[in-house]
């Protein structure tokens, strides 16, 4: 007899979502989907809104990563209002915003995706989190963990007014100069966390590289697909976070395609399905071809992992030190195996925090001159950053009076949708068998979507402003009447 399994909600991750598992009448996976509920339609009611206000409006899409938004939507006016900021507010966007990402990453490993391998993707569910983790590494760690992330957030409250919705992004640069005080901590505080992001690192490398029933999840080929891979590339072809060239490799590594931000509606198009309101972008030049990987496919992925499969190395030299490391590891690149993007986020950290530090000691950043103010009228701009979920595009154009009149955002999570939905069907697919089922298996098929660090809040959205409608009406005994549906 055919079986029916729910997973509502999924957990550890932000926003909403449920998985839908189906067996068949010999207990196999036959299909499984994951549905996100929720519709947020942030394009739709910026509509008229002054442009400037982008900025404070997108960041309140999420409250875990308002920073990218801000960032995006402010890289965005400079593009609509025709400015290039000056090089100080340049490196002050730059440091601000991979102190995020540095915290960002802390935050993901520690509470969200690490208790999988800390404690065990089999543990009881009471114990798979922050506190359960705290258990295997020791309450000095656990205080670590909170005092680093603490003291980043005040530094990022400092320059920017707040941390979790900043305000110093403006058309043309920012809305302060930095103080020599903040400065000076900030050089104190970055070699703690350059030292804490190792540590992390030398910690998933004793906690999960040295266990072989680790290594083996890692590898499995339930836990694998054979897509393109996005991300953002500096001037020499390395990791960038806050700017730079987008690069597509295939599935075999090779570089596919490489545009500027203005450029992304050249390549990039969204497919709908009926049963969930999160789009399923795929690359123009090679056609929806459905949910399908391997070679000639026209999906892709972002994320950490994938923007080190892009990058030709990272651009600090102790993160590129564990790039080769894994790359040597893991049997060269492209790596294709979706839980090795937690180590690739720790190696994102390490980045992050070494970039810190540069920038904390660049002389450059005490420049008083941090706004060069617009001149020319609003057009059409688009901003591109790498969020810690992966490429991030704000797309506004505005009438003469900076009038918002169209608006589109594609938001990393967005990017996966389609291979997360592979990624749950397989994984599916390779634990559940003979109608097997337990709390470590779901947990497992779990694990195929948290490696994403999935942001539904975020992903969900629709241009036309209304969400699709289906409405079943069914009698006293259940049986249905009638169904109607809008589109």
């Amino acid at each position: 007899m055919s079986q029916r399994i729910t997973i509502d909600p999924i957990t550890r991750l932000e926003g909403h979502g449920r998985i839908e598992i189906f067996l068949d009448d010999q207990g196999e996976v036959s299909n499984a989907y994951m549905q996100i509920p929720e519709l947020r339609g942030f394009e739709r009611f910026c509509l008229g809104r002054a442009a400037e206000e982008m900025p404070q409006i997108t960041e309140r899409i999420c409250g875990v990563c308002p920073s990218a938004h801000h960032m995006a939507s402010t890289r965005a006016l400079d593009a609509l209002y025709h400015v290039d900021p000056p090089p100080a507010a340049h490196k002050i966007r730059e440091l601000f915003y991979n102190l995020f990402m540095f915290e960002d990453h802390t935050l993901h490993f520690y509470f969200l995706g690490g208790p999988d391998f800390i404690v065990g993707p089999s543990a009881p569910a009471s114990e798979r989190n922050v506190v359960g983790v705290i258990g295997k590494v020791g309450l000095e760690i656990g205080g670590k963990v909170i005092a680093i992330r603490k003291e980043a957030r005040e530094i990022m409250a400092e320059m920017a007014g707040k941390a979790i919705h900043p305000v110093f992004g403006l058309p043309g640069g920012i809305s302060k100069p930095m103080k020599k005080e903040l400065v000076d901590r900030l050089q104190k505080s970055a070699q703690g966390f350059v030292d804490f992001a190792a540590f992390s690192l030398q910690a998933f490398g004793d906690l999960v590289l040295k266990n072989q029933a680790y290594v083996d999840t890692i590898l499995a080929d339930h836990y694998a697909h054979r897509t393109n891979y996005m991300g953002m590339v500096d001037a020499n072809g390395k990791v960038s976070f806050y700017r730079g060239q987008v690069r597509v490799v295939d599935p075999a590594g090779k570089t596919f395609l490489e545009f500027a931000p203005a450029d992304y509606l050249t390549h990039i198009a969204e497919h709908v399905e009926a049963w969930s309101y999160i789009k399923f972008p795929f690359l123009k030049k090679l056609g929806w071809k459905g949910f399908v990987d391997g070679p000639g496919t026209s999906l892709y992925r972002v994320a950490p992992l994938a923007r080190l499969n892009v990058a030709d190395g990272m651009a600090t030299p102790r993160a590129q030190e564990h790039y080769e490391q894994m790359y040597q590891t893991l049997g060269g690149k492209p790596v294709h195996n979706t839980l090795a993007t937690h180590w690739a986020r720790l190696i994102e950290a390490l980045q992050a925090a070494e970039t810190v530090q540069v920038l904390a000691d660049d002389p450059e950043i005490l420049s008083p001159v941090v706004r060069l103010l617009p001149t020319e009228a609003p057009t059409e701009g688009v901003g591109i950053v790498e969020a810690p979920r992966g490429t991030l595009i704000h797309h506004y154009a505005t009438d003469a009076n900076g009038i918002l009149t169209s608006v589109n955002l594609i938001v990393a999570t967005v990017h996966n949708a389609a291979p997360i939905q592979m990624s749950i069907e397989k994984a599916a697919k390779g634990v559940i068998h003979h109608g097997n089922v337990d709390q470590g298996l779901l947990n497992q098929v779990e694990m195929a979507f948290r490696a994403y660090d999935p942001c539904f809040g975020c992903a969900t959205h629709a241009l036309p402003g209304e969400m699709p409608l289906r409405a079943t009406i069914r009698d006293a005994r259940g049986k249905v009447i009638e169904v109607v549906e809008r589109r």
